[in-house]
């Protein structure tokens, strides 16, 4: 399965004298939406651009579950927002932000984050990852087959979204409601 680019910087126009040349960003939702809650990353990630229109500075991709195809992705970004379900022994539901991923994936867990922290990994070896690099997740209640959240996650979604758009904003993208 490769990465699906669900918004391109062609896709959310920006006008020339915006001041965000030097922004190359990246939001990457992640998961498997074939396990329910393994898949909020991914939901995340098209409730943005179903909500949201971004500059052109945005490149907005669904990771699905790949590992190394990611690793383009990375390619001269200024910044990365990673959206996944995040197992940290929190509550069902709960809305965490990690401001060092690299450190987080040292622990693994889940199949799909082993090989993003192995893309994070050769990326800072290849000194191709950003410096600004946050993950925006969820806490999962279950992993088991099926297409939709639970009702801990799904109660959140939205709130996730407003996260990433905040972050978005705080670095300096316009992102407007459509």
């Amino acid at each position: 399965m490769s990465p699906n680019s669900t918004s391109s910087n062609n896709n959310c126009p920006e006008s020339a004298d915006s001041g965000q040349s030097f922004l190359n960003v990246l939001v990457l939702g992640l998961g498997n939406i074939l396990l329910s809650d393994e898949g909020v990353g991914v939901k995340a990630v098209e409730e943005l651009q179903r909500r949201y229109d971004c500059s052109d500075a945005v490149e907005i991709v669904d990771g699905g579950t790949v590992g190394f195809e990611l690793l383009p992705y990375f390619d001269e970004r200024s910044h990365i927002l990673i959206v996944d379900a995040v197992k940290a022994d929190n509550k069902p539901g709960t809305i965490v932000k990690i401001d060092d991923p690299p450190a987080y994936f040292s622990s693994r867990t889940s199949p799909h984050q082993i090989g993003l922290a192995d893309v994070i990994g050769l990326a800072t070896i290849t000194d191709n990852l950003p410096k600004n690099i946050i993950l925006l997740g969820i806490e999962p209640k279950r992993f088991t087959t099926g297409l939709t959240l639970s009702s801990e996650v799904a109660q959140n979604l939205s709130r996730l979204v407003d996260m990433v758009v905040a972050e978005l904003e705080a670095i300096g993208v316009k992102v407007k409601s459509k």
